[in-house]
């Protein structure tokens, strides 16, 4: 008869595990609340899918960048990426008449090189990472509109399936974000690549001197920062059917960071999860639309969202003492 008690009490236990592991949890839930409560359409159908398809690209980039993060790694030119892969794509797609797989092809060579030249530079000549990525913020940017100095748009529809189309009943820029976050959580989970992304980021020479290559993991993660945000800069071109080089993705970086921290990744690497990370992705696309539902204006919206950047510091920093 004693059997019948420990599931509920494993339950809450586990729950309230969860809990303090995962702070942002009642604040996100507490948030939904008080929107749905101030608009009475926050938590409708539609409201909810155009939130999934607005986090939707901000999650492809997080899990990468938060596994980044957690190496003890930081990549500040995801937004600039974000931008250059988006016209790559847009122009093969548009103006050079190339399939759809073609244009997000490029799209990702040219995130994968933007990733392995931060990665070089940070992983094998020992620059600051800090230093270097805000110089290809730049670098990046100034290249894009070079490049593409005039707007593009018109990509054709077979472009428009990627950010358009469903895939089993789910808009395909979700079902990609779910692809992500599960790769994402998985190998952190049960690969040793994992593993060694959480000790480089604890202790790089502690794991050198385990036989962890130091360098070899942290490139790696780079390039899939990289390829993720050109991705998600193909998706936006195809949800918008344009692109403008001087302003696609401005600003990104800074949201998916706060994303990532808000998610408990520390900045000083070392810990985090896939989970947190995903809170702080729904975090900022709930917080945004229900400011946007009950018509704040955009500068208080931005003071909300940097308000939103220091509290995922400060989790970041005190969350995982607070749990010791």
């Amino acid at each position: 008869m004693t059997t019948a008690l420990p599931l509920p009490r494993t339950l809450a236990g586990s729950g309230l595990n969860t809990v303090r592991r995962h702070p942002l949890l009642v604040v996100l839930l507490a948030m939904v609340l008080v929107f749905q409560l101030k608009t009475g359409s926050f938590l409708d159908a539609g409201n909810l899918r155009g939130i999934a398809l607005d986090a939707a690209t901000l999650a492809i980039v997080a899990v990468p960048l938060a596994l980044l993060v957690i190496s003890g790694y930081l990549d500040l030119s995801v937004g600039s990426t974000l931008a250059l892969g988006g016209l790559v794509a847009g122009w093969l797609a548009g103006q050079q008449h190339q399939s759809p797989v073609v244009a997000v092809l490029g799209a990702l060579v040219v995130g994968a090189a933007v990733g392995a030249v931060n990665g070089v530079l940070c992983c094998y000549l020992g620059l600051s990472a800090f230093i270097v990525t805000l110089g290809m913020l730049t670098a990046v940017r100034g290249l894009a509109q070079q490049l593409f100095p005039l707007p593009l748009s018109s990509f054709g529809t077979g472009f428009a399936w990627l950010g358009g189309s469903r895939v089993a009943g789910i808009d395909a820029p979700v079902f990609l974000a779910g692809l992500v976050l599960v790769a994402g959580a998985l190998f952190l989970a049960l690969t040793p690549g994992g593993r060694h992304v959480f000790a480089i980021g604890v202790n790089r020479e502690a794991a050198y001197l385990s036989g962890i290559n130091v360098r070899r993991t942290p490139f790696a993660l780079f390039v899939v920062t990289g390829v993720a945000a050109a991705l998600a800069g193909a998706i936006k071109a195809s949800v918008l059917d344009s692109a403008v080089a001087g302003t696609s993705g401005a600003g990104f970086e800074l949201t998916v960071l706060t994303a990532v921290l808000l998610g408990g990744v520390a900045l000083t690497g070392g810990s985090g999860s896939v989970f947190g990370v995903l809170l702080g992705v729904l975090f900022l696309g709930s917080l945004q639309n229900g400011l946007t539902l009950l018509d704040v204006p955009t500068f208080w919206q931005q003071m909300a969202q940097g308000t939103a950047l220091v509290a995922g510091a400060a989790l970041a920093y005190f969350g995982p003492r607070a749990t010791r």
